[in-house]
């Protein structure tokens, strides 16, 4: 395991509490924490389930405060913050350490002479979470009571008990929980212990982290149960939470070498890949912290059945509070699945969102509740023929691209004609327009009631970067597979003619978006670096080389681009308070992982200096012992030292940081 913390940083409460784990179940299911066991957010769970997987995503178990009596000494392990700031107990002061076994938590805990350690994992395909402690060390035997505190509600809610009753009730090794009729039960097994059901609300959990995003910042939680059991030295002691009844016979031990099989195969899958790339000749190992990422990155891959695709794969934009979203989606999957080995996921992933493209558009989102997709992107649909580029350069799956060239086909005839949102190609340069106001079509697509942060309605340059490598793909995949392909020549042809309306010359580098309502906009963005990362570039080399050194002085950070120059008025260096402060810094300055696996590409196409490349890189293995412990975070401050803001495992940031890797 390359990441472990020991006391010098579990035994104080400022840096213990600001790093997160994070357990998946491939299903759209999790659970989450910080290492020293506080809830600081309301996405914190031990069974955050996926009812209607991908999403439906409810809080069920929300924690297990453990104690431990030894040698007749009581030590609490657990811990929290209440709403008058108090921190009682402070179970985290005996953390002797705390580790990533492949992307299971696992704590050791220190009580005199005994040491108990703590895994925490899920089922892959269910919504059950296992909780097992194992007496490591002792010279006696050790009484371990835990308390189950439950709830129920969206994981994006927050409850305030109001004399709220659930119905507990005692079933062989364990009890169900039903918050009110027809909700999903809760149900919790743990063999061979005295189990003691009450109903009992603790109010005020307090949430820093949700109170710094202003938001509601204090919830309640119902401790339904006890569960008290003694541990003899070296024995294990499972709970088991889950929404059936059959996981009273699954047994913790087993599930434990199905879970470490699981992981063993993703990182053998990995390094299969990579000795193919090298003929067959054994590729030299992974670091670890690029193997912590290989299984990383599995934690996004999750299942999105359909009738058309059963089996159907979609990807998890981030954690704690995204879904899936079709550009993140795109965008993730030749880091996620092709640089990982896993091609078949590739495949089904493609195969999963044709059944949704409608007008010449793929969803942007799926929304929490509902079955009808939000279209309102632009890009995603561009980024999807990126993906199929990727995912056929891998694979040589002439099958696949049979299948997918009549969609297509379409996708470019709907925005030769036009589609949704004023979505269209210019006949008078060939570059592609999007955008009408009130609407935010591109990446950048911070919205906060009726205010569009960067609305970029327009010809904005990535756009169009993907626009010209989707028809050149276009060209490719026709003359492959034997179909007319002069019209995506020409259209491709024209496209490049008009490009270098893009540059210009006096700043060095290009314009962010052309024929806004305003005019040109060139405003320093890093949006230009797609110009130069993607496989077909419409700008001559020395413009390239102009566009890496601009983003190298003004946007380069250690994770990642700024989403805004600093000598810009409009530029924000810290993000945080309220949604409108939020949202108001989220493309004005803050720091985006994910671009810098463009700019490493770019930096590469430029310099031709794979070394040099890599070290752009290097950063992000530090990272993987901040905020979410063993992966990368969405985004970060502008300002130094870059703190890590958002989401705590964004699927981009990993996918990109793999992808080029592996590239080098």
């Amino acid at each position: 395991m390359c990441i472990e913390f020991g006391r010098e940083i579990c035994g104080h409460l400022d840096t213990v509490e600001s790093r997160e784990w994070l357990v998946t179940n491939g299903i759209g299911g999790f659970a989450s924490g910080t290492i020293a066991g506080l809830l600081t957010r309301r996405y914190h769970g031990l069974l955050m389930a996926a009812l209607k997987p991908p999403l439906g995503r409810t809080l069920l178990l929300t924690k297990l405060d453990e104690t431990v009596v030894y040698d007749e000494r009581t030590y609490p392990l657990h811990a929290n913050r209440w709403a008058d700031g108090i921190v009682s107990p402070q179970g985290f002061r005996h953390i002797e350490s705390f580790a990533l076994e492949g992307t299971i938590p696992l704590w050791r805990f220190a009580c005199a002479d005994a040491i108990l350690e703590k895994r925490i994992w899920m089922q892959q395909g269910e919504n059950t979470t296992y909780v097992q402690y194992l007496l490591r060390r002792a010279t006696q035997p050790l009484k371990l009571s835990l308390k189950a505190m439950v709830n129920y509600r969206d994981y994006h809610g927050s409850t305030q008990a109001n004399g709220w009753q659930m119905a507990i009730e005692e079933m062989e090794g364990g009890i169900s929980v039903t918050a009110y009729p027809g909700a999903t039960p809760l149900y919790l097994f743990a063999e061979n212990a005295n189990i003691f059901p009450v109903h009992n609300w603790y109010y005020g959990f307090d949430l820093a982290i949700e109170r710094y995003r202003g938001l509601s910042d204090s919830e309640d939680h119902l401790h339904a149960a006890t569960f008290q059991v003694t541990i003899n030295p070296g024995e294990t002691f499972t709970v088991i939470a889950g929404t059936e009844t059959k996981i009273q016979h699954h047994q913790g031990e087993i599930a434990l070498k199905s879970r470490h099989s699981h992981e063993q195969k993703l990182l053998e899958l990995c390094t299969i890949e990579h000795s193919q790339q090298l003929n067959n000749s054994p590729s030299k190992e992974s670091p670890a912290w690029i193997q912590h990422l290989v299984l990383a990155a599995d934690q996004f891959i999750v299942e999105r059945p359909s009738p058309n695709e059963p089996h159907g794969k979609t990807v998890i934009a981030g954690y704690p509070w995204f879904s899936d979203w079709g550009r993140d989606t795109m965008i993730s999957l030749p880091g996620l699945t092709l640089a990982t080995g896993r091609p078949e996921v590739a495949r089904s992933i493609l195969r999963t969102f044709a059944k949704y493209v409608n007008e010449g558009m793929l969803p942007n989102r799926f929304p929490d509740a509902g079955e009808i997709p939000e279209y309102n992107t632009v890009d995603a649909t561009l980024w999807y023929f990126e993906a199929i580029r990727a995912y056929y350069q891998a694979t040589e799956d002439d099958t696949l691209l049979e299948q997918l060239f009549p969609i297509l086909a379409d996708i470019i005839d709907w925005h030769c004609r036009g589609t949704r949102y004023n979505i269209h190609l210019d006949a008078a340069d060939g570059l592609l327009y999007a955008g009408e106001n009130g609407t935010q079509l591109t990446w950048m697509d911070a919205k906060v009631d009726n205010w569009v942060v960067t609305p970029r309605i327009g010809k904005p340059i990535e756009i169009n970067a993907l626009w010209y490598n989707a028809v050149r793909a276009m060209d490719s995949f026709a003359r492959h597979l034997g179909k007319p392909h002069l019209e995506y020549t020409a259209i491709a042809d024209r496209t490049l003619a008009k490009f270098s309306r893009f540059w210009h010359p006096q700043l060095g580098y290009c314009y962010d978006v052309l024929d806004t309502p305003d005019g040109d906009d060139a405003t320093l963005r890093p949006n230009q670096i797609f110009a130069v990362s993607l496989p077909e570039s419409a700008l001559s080399p020395l413009q390239q080389q102009s566009i890496v050194d601009v983003c190298g002085r003004f946007l380069l950070t250690s994770y990642g681009l700024r989403s805004l120059s600093p000598n810009d008025k409009m530029y924000q260096g810290n993000y945080g308070g309220s949604q409108y402060q939020r949202d108001g810094a989220y493309h004005q300055g803050t720091v985006w992982g994910w671009l810098l696996g463009a700019f490493v590409s770019a930096h590469l196409r430029v310099y031709e200096n794979p070394a040099q490349a890599r070290q752009f890189l290097e950063p992000m293995a530090n990272h993987l012992y901040a905020h979410g412990v063993g992966s990368l975070s969405e985004i970060f401050d502008g300002d130094v030292p870059f703190t890590p803001r958002g989401c705590f495992a964004q699927a981009w940031t990993v996918a990109e940081v793999l992808r080029v890797w592996f590239n080098l």
